[in-house]
């Protein structure tokens, strides 16, 4: 995926990144040792061979000068940040952190290296029909098995992984939906809904989100494309940038319930031990698929879209989900 927040290097300092991280002698000496992994919409992301054909993963954060989304700011040192926790508390399978540099004396920019997982994109070798039905139907409830064992984790706070957070979920969700309508606005980028429109459907069901009470780590954007597959079984969990302390339902396998383009969340949501939900529950769900249509299209500015396919389709999304909370947009 093309985005101006790809921070693409030079060979030169690519092999000045890999002294770094593991010493001169297994710097490459041939070319063609670092490939683009491409499907990432933020981050730039290498495939590197080492002088001793050990693969590695570099991943390099948007460069300083790029505007990006207000959650995006040091978005990579969550993602650290969160790889430890779940590497640590959980059995969840997540790549072994190499080497971390935040010192920007390279480039400007945090960057790590990590394993290299030899398997198969989940999401994607799924859609181009190269699983069968029921290995895709149990890697998706694998994949909410395992959302569910991240989400045993508890927080110290609600919102952000690292610095300041907020002692209730209703508070820190509001702070998330402000937020991104603070950076549409910066961009004067159309919602199609007043910031107003936002606010009061926000408040009209805010009751529901106090019923959270435990800040439990959240991804954000655990889907199948954020999975590798080997034999059947996921065997990694990927891309945690996004990842903060809340509730569990805002989880990314359940939007589904909410807008069916993202796919039946079913097999996700039998992993997840998730059945039926309460009134309650489906006002937060229905908050957190506000949120991500916002973001969806929101971030089309961010990433200097040169078409409107990915905005039209947010557009659509955020009309849904708004009906779906109680507003029709009254033509004319």
């Amino acid at each position: 995926m093309e985005s101006i927040t790809k921070n693409r290097q030079t060979p030169e300092v690519l092999r000045r990144l890999i002294e770094r991280a593991y010493g001169p002698e297994r710097v490459p000496v041939d070319d063609g040792f670092a490939f683009e992994i491409t499907e990432g919409w933020f981050n730039v992301a290498y495939r590197i061979t080492l002088r001793d054909g050990e693969q590695v993963v570099l991943k390099i954060a948007p460069p300083a000068e790029i505007a990006v989304l207000t959650r995006e700011i040091g978005m990579m040192r969550a993602e650290i940040e969160a790889m430890r926790l779940v590497a640590e508390r959980t059995s969840v399978p997540v790549p072994r952190i190499d080497h971390v540099d935040l010192t920007h004396e390279v480039v400007d920019a945090d960057l790590f290296f990590m394993e290299f997982v030899d398997a198969d994109n989940f999401g994607f070798t799924a859609g181009a029909g190269l699983l069968d039905d029921e290995v895709v139907a149990s890697g998706n409830r694998q994949l909410g098995e395992l959302n569910r064992e991240i989400n045993t984790i508890v927080g110290p706070h609600f919102g952000p992984l690292l610095g300041e957070g907020s002692p209730t979920w209703r508070e820190a969700f509001t702070k998330m939906i402000e937020d991104t309508l603070a950076d549409g606005e910066r961009v004067g980028i159309d919602l199609g809904w007043s910031s107003a429109d936002i606010r009061d459907v926000l408040v009209a069901n805010a009751d529901a989100l106090d019923e959270v009470t435990e800040p439990r780590l959240v991804e954000l954007d655990l889907w199948a494309k954020n999975s590798m597959i080997r034999d059947g079984r996921i065997v990694a969990v990927l891309d945690h940038e996004r990842a903060v302390y809340g509730d569990p339902l805002i989880e990314a396998g359940l939007t589904g319930i909410d807008m069916p383009s993202f796919g039946d969340p079913t097999d996700f949501m039998v992993g997840f031990g998730i059945t039926t939900l309460t009134e309650p529950e489906r006002a937060r769900r229905r908050l957190y698929s506000l949120y991500l249509a916002m973001i969806m299209v929101v971030e089309t500015k961010y990433r200097g879209h040169t078409d409107t396919e990915v905005y039209d389709w947010g557009r659509r999304e955020l009309d849904g989900v708004m009906a779906a909370l109680g507003r029709v947009r009254v033509s004319g």
